[in-house]
């Protein structure tokens, strides 16, 4: 699979580039960017790199087959959907819309063009998290009672992009869609009725307090942007828990370890030697060329943002 990345972004020149050169049978060959010096870094790991000058004609090189987006939020789903349309799978950065029903055009748009549209939840390809999901689904820990998360990084910058409400800045939608999405993966369940403490209650979000309750277990989670970095899962159970050491930005954040105890009796696993990124891509590949499942489809991305867009709307 030859890749293409729409705009020069710091995420793609330091996980999903990378990751590109590493995944079986892919390839980086192209960006689009005007700027040479943004470009410099990317041609350095990949010196045969084609450098466009607009996302337009890196979406008409026939020598591109997929690309990814990694794009201020508000242009997601208008890039995604053009991406398809001119004949290119599609991975796009989390949130891949602002809206659940925004997502709707892009189910249409995959049927359409044949070619496969996905947000880039990196998690959900991590082995640590099918672990969860099976140690769940096991019953490993018992009746599952309550799920517990936090993802808090730092960013004072007012001018990054994250801190524009007119971009769909805010931490809900760059750090908050984690616990969301892998709390949701790991049990299967959806939430019933949530309740949320969101900080300012307008304009951009830079700390949330979020309780969901689910059919037969609770969840509470926080997160923000201008905490000290912190993440971490906990699942506990009637008769034992769960707990994750670096849930969302495996071996980045810290030592990836998965620990749980089944009625007294401590076990762990260790996934070091991970890379989620890749991981992703080469499952990306498998998805679009022989129609194999993938962890998010867009059914699953459109479920998330509804439970992100009641969050918004929630009472405190």
């Amino acid at each position: 699979m030859r890749w293409g990345i729409l705009g020069a972004a710091k995420i793609a020149r330091e996980m999903l580039a990378p990751a590109m050169q590493l995944a079986r049978d892919s390839e980086f060959v192209a960006l689009a960017t005007r700027d040479p010096a943004r470009a410099a870094p990317f041609r350095a790991l990949s010196p045969g790199l084609r450098v466009h000058d607009s996302y337009d004609a890196l979406l008409a090189d026939p020598q591109v087959d997929a690309v990814y987006i990694p794009l201020p939020n508000h242009l997601h789903v208008e890039w995604s959907r053009r991406a398809a349309q001119a004949g290119k799978h599609v991975l796009c950065e989390k949130p891949i819309a602002l809206q659940a029903a925004e997502i709707d055009s892009l189910i249409a748009a995959r049927e359409a063009s044949g070619k496969l549209i996905a947000e880039a939840f990196m998690v959900l390809h991590h082995p640590q998290w099918h672990l969860v999901r099976d140690l769940l689904a096991d019953g490993a820990i018992g009746t599952l009672e309550h799920v517990e998360g936090r993802f808090t990084y730092t960013n004072r910058d007012l001018g990054n992009i994250r801190h524009q409400a007119d971009m769909g800045g805010g931490g809900l939608r760059d750090v908050g869609v984690y616990p969301c999405i892998t709390a949701r993966f790991a049990t299967g369940a959806e939430p019933t009725r949530l309740r949320a403490d969101i900080r300012p209650p307008s304009g951009v979000d830079t700390f949330a307090r979020v309780w969901a309750d689910f059919d037969s277990f609770t969840m509470s989670f926080y997160c923000g942007m201008m905490q000290h970095a912190s993440q971490h899962m906990l699942f506990h159970g009637q008769d034992g828990w769960i707990a994750l050491s670096a849930p969302f930005n495996a071996n980045v954040f810290g030592d990836c370890r998965v620990d749980w105890t089944t009625r007294g009796e401590h076990r762990s696993a260790q996934f070091n030697a991970v890379n989620q990124y890749t991981l992703m891509l080469e499952n990306f590949r498998k998805s679009a060329l022989t129609g194999a499942p993938f962890a998010c489809p867009l059914e699953d991305s459109r479920a998330n943002q509804a439970m992100i867009d009641a969050i918004f709307a929630a009472p405190t």
